[in-house]
């Protein structure tokens, strides 16, 4: 097994919530697997998450700028977010709004339907918290919050997402539910 550079972007940072857990836990791992690994905890950067739009695009913070160089450094990415509302907290979706830029992340074309992914290359694995029961999100809820991360925003930019870990519902869990979802993150990690 070769060594890969491995981006962890995680929401919060506070050690009480399980999401701070599984990255942690996800990042010994795969430094013990022999990787290199980053982590970018995104309540501990300097940037404004609300975004304009392309055409008003503010200049990228230096947070921002050492982020999306994280991001070319990185040849696999692990996402760790809590579903809220069946969706992504706003400061990720603030944070890729602001760094998935056209020209860095996807390319328009000319004649073509479709822009061009610019980050193609690099795989990725999706830990999802919830209190949601998993099969209830997935299957009544139809999986919002993993299919525009999954589908629309990685795909899109080219990153080939290899597996999702949907965990919960995280209110009602034990600590040995806790427990064997970090082991099922530390092996997941420990497989690249």
């Amino acid at each position: 097994m070769s060594s890969k550079n491995v981006l962890i972007i995680s929401v919060h940072s506070d050690a009480e919530r399980l999401g701070q857990a599984l990255a942690a836990a996800y990042a010994d791992a795969a430094t013990a697997a022999g990787h290199n690994v980053r982590w970018l905890q995104l309540d501990k950067l300097n940037f404004n998450p609300i975004f304009p739009g392309y055409h008003n695009a503010p200049p990228l913070e230096p947070d921002l700028q050492a982020a999306q160089a994280d991001l070319l450094w990185a040849e696999h990415i692990s996402l760790v977010y809590p579903i809220w509302w069946g969706s992504v907290p706003a400061l990720l979706k603030g944070f890729l709004d602001r760094v998935l830029l056209p020209g860095f992340a996807f390319k328009y074309q000319p004649d073509k339907k479709y822009p061009q992914p610019l980050l193609t290359g690099r795989t990725a694995h999706l830990l999802l918290t919830m209190d949601t029961p998993p099969w209830y999100f997935r299957w009544i809820y139809g999986a919002p919050g993993l299919h525009q991360i999954s589908r629309t925003t990685l795909a899109f930019c080219g990153i080939k997402p290899l597996k999702s870990l949907l965990l919960g519902p995280v209110i009602s869990s034990t600590l040995s539910q806790r427990q064997r979802w970090l082991k099922q993150v530390s092996k997941l990690a420990h497989s690249l």
